[in-house]
């Protein structure tokens, strides 16, 4: 039997390109290659650009990570330094 891909969608959430938001999208990129490579799509949202998005997703801090798919949607706010808190964050195992 063969092992089911799952395909991440993750959405980060940030408000221009302070050091917080340039961290957690570099932060994000490294797992992501690291665990799901080949497997994932990231979106970034600038909330200075769009700020009417973040009513959809219920956004209220800055960075925030949202995964989309797999359900449940799960979020985590924050720079993502912290690699296994992101990974049980997203459900995601460690390879």
């Amino acid at each position: 039997m063969e092992e089911e891909i799952i395909s991440y969608e993750l959405r980060l959430y940030i408000a221009g390109k302070t050091a917080k938001s340039v961290s957690a999208l570099t932060n994000l990129k490294k797992y992501c290659e690291e665990h799901l490579k080949g497997q994932y799509t990231i979106e970034v949202i600038d909330l200075l650009v769009k700020p009417q998005l973040a009513e959809g997703d219920q956004i209220f801090a800055i960075p925030t990570l949202v995964r989309k798919v797999p359900e449940p949607i799960r979020k985590i706010i924050g720079d993502l330094s912290n690699e296994e808190k992101v990974l049980v964050g997203l459900n995601i195992l460690p390879r």
